[in-house]
């Protein structure tokens, strides 16, 4: 594999620097797009005029919240800390203090606490017959 990718290695910087391309649709028109789509790879640039400057050009630092730098930083730490701490952090708390869901935790402690029971007064922790047979009521074996 590594054999095959290193074919490519003097190409890479060359396809990395070539300038923008332009592509040309061959494809058929259909229906009212009668003429080729001409589109650029790249938008091009304009040289002259009072042109739209890129907010990472006027603030390097830029994170995208607002166009003033101040601001921006600002902005973005309130968010990461509204984001993060108190999201993750109060969000986690919250969830680990709720109510035992189904109540599983008593549930175990209530066996705890009848096993005990039963081992201090001597006895099985399960009895031979679960159910008590007197309260059983069976049908008789000729009805169904």
């Amino acid at each position: 594999m590594l054999t095959r990718l290193s074919r490519f290695g003097p190409t890479v910087p060359r396809l990395l620097s070539c300038p923008p391309t332009r592509f040309v649709s061959q494809s058929k028109p259909t229906g009212a797009a009668g003429s080729t789509a001409v589109t650029e790879l790249h938008p091009a640039a304009e040289q002259a005029g009072h042109g739209e400057v890129s907010p990472y050009v006027k603030n390097p630092d830029y994170h995208g919240f607002s166009s003033d730098p101040v601001v921006d930083e600002w902005n973005m730490r309130v968010g990461f800390f509204f984001g993060i701490s108190v999201a993750l952090v109060i969000g986690g708390t919250f969830i680990h203090y709720l109510p035992d869901h189904g109540m599983r935790q008593w549930a175990r402690r209530e066996a705890e606490r009848l096993i005990k029971q039963r081992e201090e007064e001597g006895l099985p922790l399960i009895d031979e017959n679960y159910y008590d047979t007197n309260n059983i009521v069976l049908t008789p074996a000729g009805e169904e």
